[in-house]
């Protein structure tokens, strides 16, 4: 089972639902290569085509997946989304390493210092920049699928 990075909550995310054929169900095997984990106010069937959105990252960016499992919380659900090939797989991840940047200097407390804003982000992608790369993912894409 693939790895699912955790979306920090200080980062909002918009789950919308997309028809069942916006992705072809051929590209449901890229459920177990991993993904994205949020919190949501709801809960979602396994499999449910859906579109995932940033908006505080950038309103344009969207990246379609399904999901992959839904667990219930004492708030809300986590969601569990798979992407449907490679290239979306790794773009979802890096703008989750951004959500992460993001979370890891507030809670730092660099707010307005530029310098300490991009040390901060230095010394969190020197850290943990390899388990967001493009490696990462095309080790992912190609391990065998069991059924």
């Amino acid at each position: 089972m693939g790895r699912f990075i955790p979306h920090p909550d200080e980062v909002p995310v918009e789950l919308t639902l997309l028809k069942p054929e916006c992705i072809s169900r051929q590209q449901l095997h890229t459920i177990s290569l991993g993904g994205i984990a949020c919190n949501y106010h709801r809960a979602w069937r396994h499999g449910t085509a859906l579109e995932v959105r940033m908006p505080t990252l950038n309103a344009d960016i969207c990246y379609p997946g399904y999901v992959a499992w839904c667990l219930r919380r004492k708030k809300g659900y986590l969601v569990g989304i798979a992407f449907t090939d490679e290239q979306t797989l790794f773009s979802a991840r890096m703008g989750e390493q951004v959500c992460q940047i993001e979370r890891y200097c507030r809670m730092n407390e660099a707010h307005d210092d530029l310098q300490d804003i991009q040390a901060l982000a230095l010394q969190w992608v020197e850290q943990h920049a390899d388990e967001f790369s493009h490696d990462s993912v095309r080790k992912a894409f190609a391990q065998p699928v069991l059924d």
